[in-house]
């Protein structure tokens, strides 16, 4: 499945792309530079491979500029999992076209809600004006997580 803005487009990943794989890979350093030791809940390419995973990168001609992915946790309630825009595609709008994206999915499958799980250092800052201004409220853990001090959760009906 293909989607496709004015500027760019976005499509459903095998992840089998260097290009996309260096993005998972530069998301996965990021989270361990800016979490505890221990903290860090990415998915690396094994978790984003799995069936209940849906990944989708952004692209900008033939340059990736953005990926997200959703998890099901059950019939009803997705998990946003790996937001990150490339490094030079930041402040152009990629993660608010991304989170529309992966909404709109979620909407399509039937979901009632979506949550996610992100960092609370300084760095994460950015990651929550987005979260919020999309809609999506402060919650309290949800599924396998527990962290209160290392880890914000938001939530969102759809």
């Amino acid at each position: 499945m293909t989607a496709t803005s004015s500027r760019w487009r976005i499509v459903r990943d095998d992840l089998t792309n260097p290009e996309v794989i260096a993005l998972v890979e530069l998301h996965l350093r990021a989270a361990h530079e800016n979490s505890p030791p221990g903290s860090v809940l990415a998915l690396d390419l094994t978790g984003l491979r799995d069936p209940q995973v849906t990944v989708w990168s952004a692209w900008d001609g033939d340059q990736v500029v953005g990926m997200a992915a959703l998890k099901q946790l059950d019939d009803r309630h997705g998990e946003l999992k790996s937001m990150r825009t490339a490094p030079n595609a930041l402040r152009r709008g990629v993660a608010r076209m991304l989170l529309d994206h992966v909404i709109a999915q979620a909407r399509g499958r039937g979901y009632r809600r979506i949550s996610l799980e992100t960092g609370t250092a300084a760095s994460f800052t950015a990651a929550h004006a987005l979260y919020e201004n999309a809609g999506f409220i402060a919650c309290e853990p949800f599924g396998p997580y527990s962290d209160r001090v290392f880890a914000a959760y938001y939530s969102m009906d759809v």
